[in-house]
Order: structure tokens, then sequence, then C-alpha cells
């Protein structure tokens, strides 16, 4: 069995200032068909314009509000609102509360660094 416990995960920082902690993920376990973080995302911060050609992602809001856009589309989230990002889609979350926002990234298959794309 395993169980991997928040405050024992290695914490990575990002270029646009969001905190992410791999949960169950490839650093963390052998799966490879899923993976599981969490992401802290600071007032007014958002996550670097980018899309995935092979994984599929679920934002799931824990608590704060901001807006998210995918592709042309943009709305307004907050806690409790799961969004789902398809493959190839451009996407960016922007923190428009007071406090951090913090969201749990679900990934398949399990996210992998070759597959962040930027441009």
């Amino acid at each position: 069995m395993l169980i991997v416990n928040r405050r024992d995960t290695k914490v990575i920082s990002t270029p646009h200032g969001s905190e992410i902690r791999p949960l169950i993920d490839r650093t963390t376990s052998p799966i490879n068909q899923c993976s599981l973080a969490e992401e802290t995302l600071p007032p007014g911060a958002s996550v670097t314009p980018h899309h995935h050609e092979v994984i599929e992602e679920i934002y799931y809001i824990i608590e704060g509000e901001g807006v998210m856009k995918i592709d042309d589309e943009e709305c307004e989230v907050g806690a409790g609102d799961a969004i789902y990002i398809p493959r190839f889609a451009r996407h960016t979350l922007t923190n428009t509360g007071a406090g951090p926002m913090r969201l749990l990234l679900v990934c398949g298959p399990a996210f992998f660094y070759e597959d962040h794309r930027t441009k």
C-alpha cells in the first residue's frame, strides 16, 4: 500500500510563483496511468499558458477564485469547480482573489515534464 501525505512531499516552485506538491505521480510511485498533485497559486499570479499533447488534465479548485482560460474560452471559477482540460488545449488560470488559490491537478496519463509545452 502506498500512502503519501502532503507534509512529506517536496515542493516545486514554478516560474509563475506557484508551489506544486506532487502527491502520487511518476516521481513518488510506479504509477503511469494517472497522477495527482496540489498547487497553490498566489493572489494575482497566473499559470504560464501551456498545453499538453499527450496528457488530459482536470483542475479541481479547493479554495479561492480566479479566471480559467482554455483556448479562446474564459470563465470565472472558484472552490468546488472541476475543470476539464483536453489534450492540445492552451490553458492558463489566474488567481483573482485576495488569498492563495489551492487546487488539485489530476492528469492522465501521469504527468511528465516533456509534455508541458509553452509554445
